[in-house]
């Protein structure tokens, strides 16, 4: 039997857009088996990649309090505060964001700061949505990467550690 990652995957290849993505996900589930929290983090993306993100907002939310294990939490973390964002709550989005970042694997910072960008714009924040995707960028750079990273600080200047001048 294929991986359930797999399996999911192709169903969102196989079967797009169409509401028979629902139906199709919940039979893979529970062919897997698959336990609740991880139920509802897939059956929440199956919602948010049709465009139903208010849907999918409560079952992100009740997969990370089932208890989501990584990598998928760090990947429901993400999606839910894209659907929040998308829904109009910027402000949480950028909270969650926010969050996840600290401890996040190198790999998922990336992912988080992309989006964390976003939500700063949605929320009024441009100056530190920009200086956030530029920090993102500048390790990936083989030239100027030194000058990017100074002048996202320009734009969003880091926080000094309490008692540094």
């Amino acid at each position: 039997m294929a991986d359930l990652t797999d399996e999911i995957d192709d169903l969102y290849r196989s079967i797009g857009d169409s509401p028979d993505l629902l139906a199709a996900v919940d039979r893979v589930l529970q062919a897997h088996g698959a336990g609740p929290a991880r139920a509802a983090f897939e059956r929440a993306g199956a919602r948010d990649f049709l465009g139903l993100e208010g849907e999918a907002i409560p079952l992100y939310r009740e997969a990370l309090d089932r208890g989501l294990e990584e990598p998928e939490r760090l990947q429901c973390v993400v999606q839910l505060a894209s659907s929040l964002r998308n829904e109009g709550d910027a402000d949480e989005a950028v909270a969650l964001l926010r969050r996840a970042r600290t401890g996040a694997p190198a790999e998922g910072r990336d992912w988080v700061d992309a989006f964390l960008a976003l939500s700063l714009q949605s929320a009024g924040e441009p100056a530190q949505a920009l200086a956030t995707a530029l920090r993102a960028l500048a390790p990936h750079l083989t030239l100027y990467g030194r000058a990017v990273r100074s002048y996202a600080d320009e734009l969003d200047p880091p926080a000094r550690p309490p008692g540094t001048v």
